[in-house]
């Protein structure tokens, strides 16, 4: 009997891959049910991991909570803000406590702070303060997606209820759970008390520098208002914008940057509706002045204020946590020094009087080179007023910048040394036409040290545009001031900077001069210790060898004879002490302003065992605001400071190294034999001299007409003859020569002068041998008179006069050409350009 055909398996698959199936499974549904499976467990273990999570978070929040619990209840009464930190000198002698908390701080209930004073506060550190319970995740939030899309923490998190709880219960010490635990006392705070009880709390703790704590004593101290519903808008804003940085935003010590982060405010005040844009625009202008209270006669105030901002840097602690927890900051303060300086400066003798109440202010920084400790730091004549600490304040250098961007880099090169010639010929190098104002104005061929004594323009520009703006720059850079490419001109060669350089940068960069090129660090704290004797910080830092020790002995060779009988800064010298040093003076640079007097006035110096800079000037000039005289008052505040300073002092001496050459070896015979005759068939005057012995020697030729004062180079040529064609018909004309050796920058001393007059018809005179010619002038033995010319104004401010390129000077060999965009003007001893920035 005939069975029906059952069909196999391997049909139905066979069947099912040519409908499209096309190896899915071994038959229908067979893969099918494992996958169902594997979803089911994935979904439960799924399940389980976040129960699991939930319990760990619900666990987690229950332990923070109990934690911050655990801490507020047993520390509920504790201020760690009463443990001032303590200041000593140099010899462990205590000198200040950076907190005293009897009348630093004034309770006052939240009733009587005025609402707007409380918004203003809110919507700058935390706006979104009443709608948190002390952690702001949705700000935290923010600030993770802000700092994400910067790579860097750019916004903080921290709400009020936070900043609350490390002010009242955590220490200075920051650890790795501190952030942590901060967190759950705030949330421990919110469960605890209400929003107006914390922010009661919050403005009555908050540091507002000058050791001033809470908003009632802040207004005191800063406003000299006693009720806080008188502040006035301005004065709120710059209270609420304190807190975030009470060092940076403080309208005594940083008026400009305290303007700045009130505005700040001011706009999160107007962007959250609390105030009109009116009212806001009106509170931005205001200008802050300081209040009688701020001004208490504290000592050493400039060096302790400068103690805490290095404090800062080398720990990472704030201002607050430095006051506030107990720790001991040994200075490198000599106070008997600190005491004279701030005596001299006291001294309204020493200062020209002002024509209103903005007086001639000063700075002074007292360093020892061959430690890179400061010894003594004066800020200003009524520093504990004003709190501008004008010896960290940018100037201009004028002069005293030579010997850092001139000299001492010609002579690290190795081709120049103190005798070397320099050129003191009135010239042009581009676009750029530096001039002297000394009695005898251009020499010629003179010895550098002859330069610098006199503080001569022209032969600065000249070497530096021998030896190429860069060398210039970057050893400046070497001693610890850093130029930019605005810069990168031959005025700075005058010390004609953009921003300028400050006292303090001066006294460094000159300390490495005085200590044989080694350079330090310069500071003021040795170490820091905390309550229990642990050191947190000491000062370990070594010096840098920033120059060859040759270089460093022929810069005080050559600034010795700046305190020397005809140098410029004669008024610093010591009876019976070494002294070298620089003035520099700049002028006024007020465009329209024709005007002799200065803007700022310099002597930088140093002895063999301390260096010092003094600066002179106005904090705002005007054409009512300079200074009558010249460098010489700097230099006579130097002498009467550091001659009392010194006495404490064991004599010491400058050391000489080893490679020093003198003088007599590198000197140049005089050219000799120098004849002059007319050459009718060239229509020239012909130059012929006698040779001088040595190697690869040159010639100068310098010429000058009757009715010019001074000498020109004219050419330098290899052999012993020249043709001068550049005649014109019914001149005279007087000429000279001198001999150079490139290789060691040598000129030598000029020849005899020979003078020929050429006629209409090109009919001559006979030359004429020493009694009918004109001489050089003399070079002036006595002192310089101080003596400045106008000012050249600033292009585009008015029309100013650039002089032509002397006839036959060829423009200067260098790549750096100056940029015309910043004009100098000539003093005494110094020039600046009409750029920087100055304190408003």
């Amino acid at each position: 009997m005939n069975q029906p055909t059952v069909p196999s398996r391997s049909s139905s698959a066979e069947r099912s891959g040519k409908s499209g199936s096309k190896g899915k499974g071994n038959g229908n549904g067979a893969g099918k049910r494992p996958r169902k499976g594997k979803k089911k467990l994935a979904l439960v273990w799924l399940f389980f991991i976040v129960l699991i999570a939930i319990v760990c978070a619900v666990v987690g929040y229950l332990l923070v909570i109990l934690n911050g619990e655990r801490i507020l209840n047993a520390n509920i009464n504790k201020l760690n803000l009463d443990k001032a930190s303590i200041v000593v000198d140099r010899n462990g002698t205590e000198v200040a406590k950076l907190y005293n908390a009897e009348g630093n701080r004034e309770f006052a209930p939240i009733s009587t702070i005025p609402k707007v004073v409380q918004d203003a506060f809110v919507a700058t550190e935390d706006k979104r303060f009443y709608e948190h319970n002390g952690v702001d995740l949705l700000g935290i939030g923010r600030a993770l997606v802000k700092d994400v899309i910067a790579r860097s923490a750019v916004e903080g998190a921290s709400t009020i209820t936070q900043q609350l709880a490390k002010n009242l219960f955590l220490n200075a010490d920051k650890t790795i759970f501190r952030k942590g635990t901060e967190a759950s006392i705030a949330l421990a705070l919110e469960q605890k008390m209400t929003k107006p009880e914390i922010l009661e709390l919050y403005l009555n703790r908050i540091y507002f520098g000058k050791g001033q704590y809470g908003v009632k004593t802040a207004a005191k101290y800063y406003f000299d208002v006693d009720d806080l519903e008188e502040l006035e808008l301005w004065q709120i804003a710059t209270l609420a914008g304190m807190p975030k940085a009470p060092n940076t935003y403080n309208p005594i010590r940083n008026p400009e940057k305290s303007m700045e982060r009130r505005s700040v405010v001011l706009k999160l005040m107007y962007d959250q509706g609390l105030i009109t844009e009116k009212e806001k625009e009106a509170a931005a202008k205001e200008v802050y002045k300081p209040s009688k209270a701020s001004q208490v006669d504290d000592k050493y105030l400039a060096f302790l204020d400068y103690v805490l901002d290095e404090a800062q840097e080398k720990t990472n602690l704030t201002e607050e946590e430095l006051r506030s927890a107990g720790y001991i900051i040994t200075t490198t303060l000599d106070t008997k020094a600190q005491t004279i300086a701030e005596k001299e400066f006291a001294n309204a003798e020493r200062f020209e009087k002002s024509v209103d109440e903005q007086i001639v202010q000063g700075a002074m920084v007292i360093m020892n080179q061959h430690d890179g400790s400061l010894v003594a730091m004066v800020g200003g004549r009524d520093y504990k007023a004003q709190g501008w600490n004008r010896a960290v304040k940018q100037r201009q250098p004028g002069s005293s910048f030579k010997p850092i961007i001139d000299y001492g880099p010609a002579l690290e090169t190795g081709n120049y040394f103190p005798w070397s010639t320099v050129q003191d010929v009135k010239q042009c190098f581009g676009d750029y036409c530096p001039s002297n104002s000394n009695r005898n104005q251009y020499l010629g061929a003179i010895p550098m040290s002859q330069a610098i004594k006199e503080s001569r323009n022209v032969s600065a520009v000249w070497l530096l545009n021998e030896i190429g703006i860069g060398k210039g720059l970057e050893f400046a850079n070497r001693l610890g001031i850093e130029l930019g490419k605005e810069d990168r001109n031959l005025s700075i060669a005058l010390g004609g900077l953009t921003h300028g350089v400050t006292p303090l940068q001066m006294a460094r960069a000159y300390s490495a001069f005085a200590n044989g090129g080694k350079l330090y660090e310069p500071h003021s704290v040795l170490k820091i210790e905390d309550v229990n004797g642990k050191s947190i910080y000491e000062f370990n830092e070594k010096p840098e060898q920033v120059m060859k020790e040759t270089t460093a002995h022929y810069v005080t060779e050559l600034l010795s004879g700046v305190v020397q009988k005809g140098g410029t800064g004669t008024r610093a010298a010591i009876s019976g002490r070494t002294v070298v040093g620089k003035t520099g003076t700049t002028q006024a640079g007020i465009p329209n302003l024709r005007t002799s007097k200065n803007r700022d006035v310099w002597f930088v110096g140093y002895t063999p065992e301390l260096t010092a800079s003094v600066w002179f000037g106005y904090d705002k000039t005007d054409k009512d605001h300079l200074l009558d005289g010249s460098s010489g008052q700097a230099a006579s505040m130097f002498s009467a400071v550091m001659s009392k300073v010194l006495e404490g002092y064991k004599k010491k001496s400058f050391p000489v190294p080893s490679g020093v050459q003198e003088e007599e070896e590198q000197k140049l015979d005089a050219v000799s034999g120098l004849m002059v005759s007319y050459s009718p068939e060239t229509v020239s005057v012909d130059l012929l001299w006698t040779a001088v012995p040595g190697e690869e020697i040159t010639y100068r030729i310098y010429r000058k007409e009757a009715a010019e004062q001074e000498f020109k180079m004219m050419a330098e040529v290899e052999g012993t003859t020249y043709d001068d064609m550049a005649l014109l018909p019914d001149q005279t004309y007087t000429y000279y020569v001198t001999a150079y050796q490139a290789s060691k920058s040598l000129e030598s001393e000029p020849s005899e002068q020979q003078t020929i007059t050429v006629t209409s018809g090109m009919e001559t005179t006979p030359p004429t041998g020493e009694e009918g010619e004109e001489t050089i002038p003399p070079v002036e033995t006595g002192e310089p008179t101080e003596t400045t010319e106008p000012p050249i104004e600033v292009p585009g401010e008015s029309p100013s006069q650039t002089p032509t390129p002397s006839e036959g000077v060829p423009p200067p060999e260098t790549s750096e050409s100056p940029s015309p965009d910043i004009p100098v003007t000539e003093g005494d001893d110094g020039t600046v350009p009409l750029v920087g920035t100055f304190p408003q």
